[in-house]
């Protein structure tokens, strides 16, 4: 019933319907199903999605992604992978690109304006929000935070105590006190950045708050770390 809803809203839906991906014990359609009615022509298309590990690049199972990370269009079907900004935004190479240079602005622009009216008649169906329970981690992720909260504030103190005694060493075309403000900027972007991770990596790929980051739609990995681990160094024109 939902495929037969979200197809009924495809202006190129040619009025017949694709052969279910699962048929038992209930015939099933997926989101690749969907999407490949209405890439238009025969375009081709070999890319990555934005979380691919590089790893996975190299030896005799390198098309076989467990991650689904490995997105390829043949012949205007979407056979695998999950589609980002990466893949199908305004990056050279990406499959609005392609139809672009192959089909003309025409064929691209109702491309685009199709892409936008199946997806707005998924998420009614669907829905997408962000509640207090996307943005809280494990216990052991918010002591590995705490822990390196804690080193940051440790490090950047005896940073202080250096530049107190007169311990503290000028870097090569900075003053004595350019060199404290770097190093102090540093560590404390350093704790941003790695309780960041340590946050992203907790939350399970169902978060919504990861899926918007990772899809590439809004937000990015210091957001995560903003609302899980902490707000950390603000910087103005690179100075704290």
């Amino acid at each position: 019933e939902q495929m037969m809803n979200i197809l009924m809203f495809l202006p190129s839906w040619d009025g017949k319907m694709p052969q279910p991906c699962i048929l038992k014990p209930k015939p099933l359609w997926t989101g690749k199903q969907i999407f490949s009615l209405i890439i238009p022509g025969n375009v081709n298309m070999i890319r990555t999605h934005s979380t691919h590990p590089d790893e996975e690049d190299d030896g005799p199972y390198k098309w076989i992604s467990p991650g689904d990370t490995k997105v390829m269009v043949e012949h205007g079907e979407l056979v695998m992978g999950i589609l980002c900004k990466k893949t199908l935004g305004t990056s050279a190479g990406s499959l609005l690109h392609i139809c672009m240079l192959e089909l003309g602005h025409e064929v691209c622009g109702r491309f685009y304006g199709n892409i936008q009216t199946v997806i707005n008649n998924w998420l009614l169906l669907e829905g997408h929000s962000i509640g207090i329970g996307d943005t809280i981690a494990d216990p052991q992720t918010y002591l590995e935070i705490q822990k390196a909260i804690k080193k940051a504030k440790e490090d950047v103190i005896e940073v202080i105590q250096k530049a107190h005694n007169m311990e503290l060493e000028p870097t090569p075309g900075n003053t004595l006190r350019q060199t404290f403000e770097n190093q102090v900027n540093r560590i404390l972007n350093d704790a941003r950045d790695k309780t960041g991770g340590s946050a992203k990596k907790s939350l399970t790929e169902y978060n919504n708050l990861k899926a918007m980051v990772v899809s590439g739609s809004k937000g990015s990995n210091i957001n995560i770390s903003q609302v899980i681990a902490c707000v950390g160094q603000q910087n103005v024109e690179g100075k704290r």
